[in-house]
């Protein structure tokens, strides 16, 4: 079960089950070696223990530097959101600062709902591994075989290229009148007739180029595929069977008891009330909580949602080859589906280097990052309801990041 410690370090019981766990590792490994050679994430996944039961919803503070930090900046009102670290079958911090709603004074709370914005990419990526593992499709299918009537132009198109980035097909923002579709409701089928019009930007597989539009095509195969709405695909299949009672999708624009998002604008601290996440259905519509993520990620990596080949699958680079080695001056990332992989403790100093499992998010008054550190198992979960925050809620996830393996604190971004 999820242990909640009063004070930090480890745990026999934890001791016994790592010792455990390495015994079976060794054991598996040694027959799988000799079959078909699983891949490393896949194989820890699949060996992995069931899900512990939810932990109680108390704030937890057991690592003392990223304490003493977050009072520090939340008192100078440099952050306000909710952070939450695990380690294993610890949760090691849980806090929340600043408010749910500053102009009718409501204070954040443990149980908060976040708008996700593209951490939602991997929920959707998700739901087409599901459906590749229940026999429904497959991600090498050409995505014509699933949108009807297609372009010519996307004949070459797989389901995969819609959650690798690498589709070709124009995103919402690269595209005209991009301003009034952004604050106009639209459908998952309105959504999907948009994309219809207009021409490729590279030839499938050649390039990577982040892209919102690809996931909303994702999430109209998604309800091919299942015969049902995708956003009741989603609770029935997974918000309601794994008990993520404060997570859901916003694609009527309804309230869905989300906290109000806030933006820093030269006349102060500004709310943005109209998310309108319909437009991003399949890309960043996802609402949740701290607690309800971390049995998200559970659940994803400790083999619950998928089988292993899908979930290598998800976390596989599927980049060109020949994409450059770097990235706006940093380490190329591993483009998955739904996800990326990168070593993200280059980027502050004193840097540490653990191969890190994330996604980023950023969409109307709302800034998160979630990431995983598949060796220690590691969870850290940063939601923040200012958009302006990004290099704060990066800097707050590498802290916690570090803290938690046991390595040198970051005070600073690396440049």
């Amino acid at each position: 079960m999820f242990e909640v410690p009063r004070t930090a370090g480890g745990h026999p019981r934890l001791v016994i089950g790592v010792l455990a766990t390495l015994f079976l590792a060794g054991a598996v490994w040694t027959g799988v070696a000799t079959a078909t050679k699983m891949p490393r994430d896949a194989l820890m996944a699949s060996l992995r223990p069931d899900m512990p039961p939810r932990p109680e919803a108390v704030v937890v503070e057991t690592l003392p530097k990223l304490a003493a930090r977050l009072d520090a900046e939340a008192a100078a009102g440099r952050f306000t959101g909710a952070v939450l670290v695990a380690k294993g079958d610890q949760v090691l911090f849980r806090q929340v600062y600043g408010k749910a709603n500053y102009e009718q004074g409501n204070a954040m709370k443990l149980d908060s709902r976040f708008r996700l914005a593209s951490i939602s990419k991997q929920f959707t990526a998700v739901a087409i591994l599901k459906l590749q593992d229940e026999g429904k499709l497959k991600t090498s299918d050409p995505v014509c075989k699933w949108i009807d009537p297609c372009p010519a132009a996307w004949a070459d198109i797989r389901i995969g290229q819609l959650l690798s980035h690498d589709s070709g097909i124009p995103d919402l923002m690269a595209r005209p009148a991009w301003g009034l579709r952004r604050v106009t409701h639209a459908t998952i089928a309105e959504l999907t007739e948009d994309s219809k019009k207009y021409p490729l930007q590279f030839e499938p597989g050649t390039k990577v180029r982040y892209n919102n539009a690809a996931f909303n095509l994702a999430a109209a195969i998604v309800e091919k595929a299942s015969g049902k709405p995708f956003d009741d695909y989603m609770r029935d299949t997974f918000f309601q069977k794994l008990g993520m009672g404060d997570t859901g999708l916003d694609l009527d624009g309804g309230d869905h008891g989300v906290i109000m998002g806030y933006a820093n604008l030269p006349g102060g601290l500004a709310a943005q009330p109209n998310a309108n996440t319909s437009i991003v259905a399949g890309a960043g519509a996802v609402y949740s909580t701290l607690d309800d993520l971390l049995v998200w990620q559970r659940a994803l990596h400790r083999g619950h949602l998928l089988k292993p080949l899908s979930y290598q699958e998800m976390l596989t680079d599927h980049a060109p080859a020949d994409m450059a080695p770097t990235e706006r001056g940093h380490a190329r990332r591993d483009w998955g589906y739904g996800i990326f992989a990168n070593s993200l403790g280059d980027r502050v100093s004193p840097a540490f280097h653990d191969r890190q499992i994330y996604h980023t998010g950023s969409w109307g008054g709302f800034r998160n990052l979630m990431t995983y550190q598949p060796d220690a198992d590691v969870t850290v979960i940063v939601l923040s309801n200012n958009y302006h925050l990004r290099d704060q809620v990066f800097l707050i996830t590498q802290q916690a990041m570090a803290e938690a393996l046991g390595r040198d604190f970051p005070t600073t971004l690396a440049r």
